[in-house]
């Protein structure tokens, strides 16, 4: 996931706005105590995914792969009056942690956390989505995307994660594994598909950014 200096990484979070005293703590807290702490968005990452809720002014986020919650905080801050963020993850034994910290925000009125599958989450989820952030199992991704392209309202986001997956999907797809084969397959879809218009990021790990049309 380094694929720029760490000198011009960290000039870039030091000309970056500050990610507040909640955030660096949930940082320093899923680095400490959590497994694969590098699945955690991060300070720029996390700046670039509220940048573009912002942008986007949603009334409803969707985000498919919660982890710690980081993410899900800083989407949720600039969600319109009355918004909701749900967050879905399978994970059960980081449940305490995330609602812990949504507790501590003082967003618990506009952040809905669900545990289990988001195959099946997902359809139980009413009305139109604004903007959706997925960042969840990687061969699922073409999934996900199906279960929401035809809920997102004009002009809404999709945001993908971890599309250059350490740079693995520029190997021969006959070598690929099934993680890298999903997020392949995954880039080769909504790039072909006539419903968006998308620019894949090279945002640490690649974000897929796809404008519903």
């Amino acid at each position: 996931m380094d694929f720029i200096p760490k000198e011009i990484a960290e000039y870039a979070e030091r000309f970056t706005r500050p990610e507040g005293a909640l955030l660096a703590e949930l940082d320093r807290d899923t680095w400490g105590n959590v497994l694969y702490p590098r699945m955690l968005s991060g300070h720029l990452q996390g700046q670039v995914l509220r940048m573009l809720a912002h942008m986007v002014r949603p009334t409803t986020i969707l985000e498919v792969g919660t982890y710690t919650g980081y993410s899900a905080l800083c989407l949720a801050e600039v969600l319109q009056p009355g918004g909701m963020l749900h967050t879905i993850d399978v994970n059960a034994e980081l449940e305490e942690m995330v609602r812990s910290y949504i507790g501590r925000s003082g967003m618990e009125d506009r952040i809905t956390f669900h545990v289990g599958d988001a195959r099946q989450v997902i359809p139980a989820i009413p009305g139109q989505f604004d903007l959706v952030f997925i960042d969840a199992d990687k061969q699922n991704y073409a999934n996900y995307f199906d279960l929401v392209i035809g809920r997102m309202r004009k002009g809404g986001i999709i945001i993908a994660d971890n599309v250059l997956w350490s740079g693995k999907v520029t190997s021969d797809p006959a070598t690929m594994d099934a993680e890298t084969r999903g997020i392949h397959e995954f880039n080769h879809k909504v790039h072909a598909d006539p419903r968006v218009e998308n620019v894949l990021f090279p945002v640490r790990d690649g974000l897929m950014v796809c404008r519903a049309l």
